[in-house]
């Protein structure tokens, strides 16, 4: 059994927060939401997968009503960050928040049954996360519930979204994962900012113009359920080379990183 060496105290009321005390706050979330029941993780992403569908809605409000001028599309992406301030704050299982999360006890305890169980909650995390989109996408797409004059908008985010090589996806969604990873990590030490923190570091991610496999996942969805996006340039062009992206930025990347300035600091396994 792992031996601990962190108190119950200095993690819970540590005020300036050193690495390793971040990463075994972080690592002891992972650790909670390994133990979850696959129903409570399935429905939680579901509700992950229909929620980020905010962001795609405040964008597209902000599109439509907002003049067309240089500015515009600064402010507009400020609506990408609604779905992720749900979704956070909620605390709902959203995929890219889980390749940080999740791996950390992995790499502290890198036991066959931690893999296993890791990579299980991934799949179940990221099915539950696209079924919520899909969901989200078919009320955008066949229910007078989004206004008629916001549709133009959501369809032309959409396409610009999925609309890249699949190489220039890739690309674009390794800084995404990256970013996401590094709001994980800053939320223990931005007690009563972490609004503003998802707030400007998920508009970096639409200012940018990077890829996110979730919330692209309702874009895709949008289209693709109306014929206007063929499935196979869906899922080569777009989710496969933005899921990569996003798990090497998030995972290879951030957790790599995070866990090599302090791995010399924890305690040893036993």
């Amino acid at each position: 059994m792992a031996q601990n060496h962190f108190s119950d105290r200095s993690v819970e009321e540590a005020e300036n927060l050193s690495p390793k005390l971040i990463f075994e706050i972080i690592r002891r979330e992972g650790e909670e939401e390994l133990e979850r029941p696959n129903r409570s993780l399935m429905w939680s992403g579901v509700a992950a997968g229909i929620m980020i569908s905010l962001s795609v809605l405040g964008e597209a409000i902000f599109r439509t009503y907002l003049p067309d001028t240089a500015w515009r599309y600064l402010v507009e992406n400020l609506g990408y960050s609604l779905g992720f301030l749900v979704v956070i704050l909620g605390r709902m299982q959203l995929f890219t928040e889980n390749t940080i999360t999740t791996v950390l006890p992995v790499m502290h305890n890198p036991t066959p049954a931690m893999l296993r169980r890791t990579a299980s909650l991934w799949a179940i995390v990221l099915a539950a996360n696209v079924v919520g989109a899909f969901g989200a996408a078919l009320v955008f797409a066949y229910t007078s519930a989004i206004p008629a004059e916001l549709l133009p908008a959501i369809e032309e985010l959409s396409r610009h979204a999925t609309g890249f090589t699949a190489a220039e996806g890739f690309q674009r969604a390794i800084p995404a994962g990256l970013l996401v990873a590094a709001i994980v990590w800053m939320l223990p030490e931005s007690e009563g900012f972490g609004f503003f923190l998802i707030l400007t570091f998920t508009w970096l991610i639409a200012a940018g113009d990077f890829t996110h496999i979730i919330a692209g996942s309702v874009e895709m969805a949008f289209l693709l359920i109306q014929g206007l996006l063929p499935p196979g340039q869906a899922v080569f062009g777009f989710f496969l080379p933005v899921l990569a992206g996003n798990i090497l930025g998030g995972t290879a990347i951030f957790a790599l990183l995070a866990f090599g300035q302090v791995r010399q600091e924890l305690p040893e396994q036993k």
